[in-house]
């Protein structure tokens, strides 16, 4: 299951959500089984979780399953190749995108293929329910899952819980090697649906309390105790487009003619009246006729397990924050049925198959050691036809940090570890009074409440609540576009060869440096609905921030499409585009007084104030050069117009 990164009720603070990441950098190779003669093996489908110490026994061989069988397609090898060259700068293949009809005839499965494929997945007795040019989906009992894939299904206890999985990595018949890239749903772990029913109403709303600065520093907190050796700025109220467009380099570009897509899940039902009332509010410019677009399912599941209503205000953030920054772009939403892998895998294959935009932004994840392989080798595959027909995708890094507070093991999030996505880390950007950009710091936040006489912060600076995320995979090769910009002692922090380390770039995250959402929430009274204004943040604000400027390099580049930009980007490394973010711009310690509503909404529950110390993110650390909390660091002026063709 995956969550959405912007978490909006009780702070104005994003909470990492649920997903899955990539596995190796061209997906998972099918390994011949000397144990199973006659059958190939589809490695990575036994997850590492399912140990002979956890094994409790084998399944009921009634109970039923619900799988995916993903197509390696004709060319697999090939396809990753070709993602990779068409990518590369120094290549004689960059930018020579195929289309999606041609990328499919090219890499896609064959109908003999997919023909072969549902004729074994029914003589062993599964009703397939669903054919696309990626998958067929099946349904059975057990008894017939095991004769399918040549594997018996055991329960297994994972933490609390208890959950299906194969007792050894499934496997197909030898007629179909090279025909299969991996089977999904043999385990049950987060990824099961379950029945379909009507999206909740909105949550109830919730408000920022005052005082405010409109702009960094405009307000110093006086008459509260110093930070670091002197007083502190009051948290602004939330910076809105203007603000950033000047931050990031924007100039007189507005994306026009790029098209954008938003994947998350669920939809809100105010969309298009919250966008509009705010661009109005804030000097966006208005939403013309078509400019918004909504691909949504017929039906939706989860909603409870998902939390569907909180996904709304991350649709609204995304929405408004690309617009903000690209106000003349296109933008389409593509809300996924649920939470789960399989519902946000078949939106990110709506983008790719219809070619829905150039750039994607996505700011939901999970934590990798929730990362199955298989799942990683059908994102990685997404990721590959993408990328072959100019389709960039980018991903929040994640709000926990090395996670290590969130889970106790230091690691990063998916599918922003995935070789084939533009990671996307966070700051604390500080914005003057003439729009004028004057520092970030790397996003990790340091809480520390006042004291009840009012003289002083209690445990000053405070604990850890909140941070970018990064670091070293455990998983994922090192890619080629990294090699000469990483340093070493993070790249084989894991592993002698290397691993692919996140993020890659960066952009406002930091909550109390956050982005001012409006959005259309349920009142107090539980009754009423209206539309409201928070501030917020989370790398579910820095993921949408640089789709949109790389919206405006793709207009800077003469429309043509960026495509994947990671090699584009470390290309760039070294030469002055970028703000190289480090956690002390100012040499001294950095801090913001925030005064909060205790109960999420109005002083009725109380007021309670806080320091909040910036540039302290967990055991992660921006400094000079690439970093594993901004990675080369955030768009300066000259970077979207350093795409512009001379």
């Amino acid at each position: 299951m995956r969550s959405n990164r912007a978490k909006l009720r009780t702070v104005s603070m994003a909470a990492t959500l649920p997903m899955i990441a990539g596995a190796l950098a061209l997906g998972i190779p099918a390994a011949h089984a000397a144990d199973n003669p006659g059958r190939d093996a589809l490695a990575g489908t036994k997850p590492a979780w399912a140990t002979a110490r956890a094994d409790k026994g084998a399944t009921s061989d009634s109970s039923r399953v619900s799988a995916r069988v993903y197509f390696a397609g004709k060319d697999a090898a090939g396809l990753a190749a070709y993602a990779k060259s068409v990518s590369d700068p120094s290549s004689a293949s960059y930018g020579k995108y195929l289309s999606a009809k041609q990328a499919q005839a090219r890499y896609g499965a064959t109908k003999a293929q997919v023909a072969a494929v549902k004729s074994w997945l029914r003589s062993a007795g599964l009703k397939v329910t669903g054919v696309t040019q990626h998958y067929v989906s099946v349904t059975g009992d057990v008894a017939a899952a095991e004769k399918a894939f040549g594997t018996q299904l055991h329960n297994y206890t994972k933490g609390s819980k208890t959950y299906r999985a194969p007792a050894k990595a499934a496997s197909v018949p030898e007629s179909l090697k090279g025909a299969v890239l991996t089977v999904t749903g043999l385990d049950n772990a987060p990824h099961k649906s379950t029945h379909h029913d009507q999206l909740p109403p909105p949550e109830t709303v919730f408000r920022n309390s005052g005082p405010f600065s409109s702009y960094y520093g405009s307000n110093i907190a006086s008459t509260l105790p110093d930070a670091y050796g002197s007083k502190i700025p009051y948290a602004i109220k939330g910076y809105t487009g203007k603000q950033l467009r000047a931050a990031y380099g924007a100039g007189s570009y507005t994306g026009k003619g790029v098209r954008i897509a938003i994947t998350d899940a669920y939809a809100s039902p105010s969309i298009a009246f919250d966008a509009q009332t705010y661009a109005g509010k804030h000097g966006d410019a208005k939403w013309t006729t078509g400019q918004l677009h909504q691909v949504l399912p017929k039906k939706y599941t989860n909603t409870k397990d998902c939390s569907a209503a909180g996904w709304y205000g991350e649709e609204t953030l995304d929405v408004e924050a690309v617009h903000a920054v690209a106000p003349a772009a296109d933008v389409t939403y593509v809300g996924a049925a649920s939470c789960m892998d399989n519902d946000l895998l078949d939106s990110l294959s709506k983008v790719v198959d219809n070619h829905l935009a150039d750039i994607v932004s996505n700011s939901w994840g999970d934590i990798e050691a929730n990362q199955t392989p298989d799942l990683a080798a059908a994102y990685d595959q997404v990721f590959q036809f993408g990328a072959v027909e100019g389709i960039g995708f980018y991903f929040s890094s994640g709000d926990n940090g090395d996670e290590v507070a969130n889970t106790g093991t230091k690691q990063v999030d998916t599918p922003a570890n995935s070789a084939w996505v533009t990671a996307v880390g966070g700051t604390s950007l500080a914005v003057g009074k003439s729009n004028n950009y004057q520092w970030e710091t790397g996003w990790g936040t340091e809480k520390a409440v006042l004291s009840a006489d009012g003289k002083s912060w209690t445990n000053f600076p405070g604990a850890f609540t909140s941070g970018a995320g990064g670091g070293t995979s455990k998983t994922v090769a090192e890619p080629f576009y990294q090699k000469g910009v990483v340093p070493d002692a993070l790249a084989k922090a894991n592993s002698a060869d290397g691993n692919r380390v996140v993020p890659d770039i960066a952009a406002i995250a930091d909550p109390n440096t956050g982005f001012l959402v409006g959005q259309t929430q349920t009142l107090p009274d539980g009754k009423t609905q209206a539309y409201d204004e928070y501030r917020i943040g989370g790398t579910s604000l820095a993921a949408p921030v640089i789709a949109a400027v790389q919206a405006l390099a793709q207009e800077a580049h003469g429309g043509k499409a960026l495509g994947f930009a990671n090699p584009e980007i470390y290309a760039r490394y070294g030469k002055s585009v970028f703000h190289d973010v480090t956690d002390h711009p100012t040499g001294s310690g950095l801090a913001e007084a925030r005064v909060d509503f205790v109960n999420g909404y109005d002083a009725t529950g109380g007021l309670t104030t806080s320091v909040r110390s910036l540039g302290k993110d967990s055991s992660l650390s921006a400094v000079k050069g690439y970093d594993d909390v901004t990675g080369v660091g955030s768009p300066a002026n000259g970077y979207v117009d350093s795409y512009r063709k001379h």
